[in-house]
């Protein structure tokens, strides 16, 4: 499949890793952490997409857990179930606030609260960055998963 992809134009944008744990493997107690008043705008805002990303979707279909420091909002992971997993997306960190395990306490809070909505699973992509902070929660490495984007249109002339 990689040499079809290249062979119409295809290059890799991106790597991650596939993780995944069962979710009677959660190796953190439920962590204390200030959080936010739920808000899909604000969750949207932080991580960078636009206002309209994933319109239509119904925003109550997602948790989103958005984490304070002194007054302000640092950080934000979002999850959303499917079949018996809980899939962990957008979670991200303020520069300035990192190192102080506000993401690892966000992805720890979405695993214990999918267990109590009765998942058996959880799975994300990390960057590789993030791997580390995903391994002491208790997600096993799946292997890596490649990106592929199109190739540049032709500029209309």
């Amino acid at each position: 499949m990689r040499g079809d992809l290249e062979q119409r134009g295809y290059t890799v944008d991106t790597s991650t890793r596939a993780m995944a744990m069962p979710l009677d493997d959660i190796r953190l107690p439920r962590p204390d952490v200030e959080l936010a008043p739920l808000d899909w705008a604000e969750h949207l805002r932080f991580v960078g997409v636009p206002p309209n990303f994933l319109r239509g979707a119904d925003p109550h279909a997602y948790h989103i857990l958005i984490a304070r420091l002194g007054g302000e909002n640092v950080a934000t992971a979002m999850a959303f179930d499917h079949a018996g997993d809980c899939g962990i997306y957008n979670t991200a960190t303020l520069e300035r606030a990192r190192r102080r395990g506000l993401a690892t306490a966000l992805t720890a809070l979405h695993i214990h609260d999918a267990l109590a909505r009765r998942c058996q699973t959880a799975s994300l992509q990390s960057t590789e960055m993030a791997q580390r902070v995903y391994a002491m929660v208790g997600f096993r490495d799946l292997g890596r998963i490649l990106e592929y984007v199109p190739p540049p249109r032709p500029q209309a002339r």
